[in-house]
């Protein structure tokens, strides 16, 4: 399920946000300030960002997101009550991926939302390849060595998910909610057991490992592999 994220400071619209974004089988966190927001920015698919805010507004936001290195490709659907050419154009020069003046209705809302998560998934490619490990994503099937790896659904995602991510750390917290999701009941314990599943899966060493390594204090991640 697709993770968006809403930055709208009026209660109000920010519950309608919610609630079609919800009814459209979407999965949203939202929130009044981006100093709320920045926790659960890197577990997110998109963003909806209000123009005006309190504090620092979206639009100077957005210049930050487009220059941080982790989060300058999250797709950014921005929304406000300016609708001059010039304010619009700004916007989008700026670097968010979308417009919406409001008021909007809620069917164009979830219509650009689902554009902007269809032009991320489509970057995802069909196959991941690191060194002896491949991973076809459709087939939902992993090889090592050119021999398949018997994995539940749960290890395959969270496989998948840090290949694709290869060279970035993730923390449980971060690894829960981008893989199994927000309303998982379960504690960070289960990310342990399923990287222990999948290294032993992977014949990989924790001491020194090929694949999956612990950075210490932060999570896991995915070591990256020279051509």
């Amino acid at each position: 399920m697709s993770h968006v994220v809403v930055i709208e400071d009026e209660s109000t619209v920010q519950g309608v946000l919610k609630f079609h974004l919800e009814r459209a089988g979407l999965r949203v966190s939202a929130f009044g300030t981006v100093e709320d927001a920045l926790p659960s920015l890197t577990a997110a698919d998109a963003l909806v960002l209000d123009w005006m805010l309190p504090g620092e507004s979206g639009l100077s936001f957005l210049r930050r997101l487009r220059a941080d290195q982790e989060l300058k490709k999250l797709p950014v659907l921005m929304l406000t009550a300016r609708a001059a050419e010039a304010e619009r154009i700004e916007g989008l020069e700026t670097g968010a991926d979308d417009y919406l003046t409001k008021p909007f209705s809620a069917a164009e809302l979830v219509a650009r939302v689902r554009a902007l998560l269809r032009r991320t998934q489509a970057e995802v490619p069909q196959v991941i390849a690191l060194g002896p490990l491949s991973i076809d994503v459709p087939a939902a099937e992993a090889k090592k060595d050119g021999a398949a790896l018997n994995l539940t659904r749960r290890e395959f995602d969270l496989l998948t998910f840090l290949a694709l991510n290869a060279g970035r750390v993730y923390s449980r917290t971060e690894l829960l909610d981008r893989v199994w999701g927000a309303d998982f009941l379960g504690g960070e314990r289960t990310v342990d057991q399923h990287i222990t599943q999948l290294r032993a899966h992977l014949g990989d060493d924790p001491a020194s490992p090929k694949f999956l390594e612990t950075v210490r204090g932060k999570g896991y991640r995915m070591r990256t592999w020279n051509p």
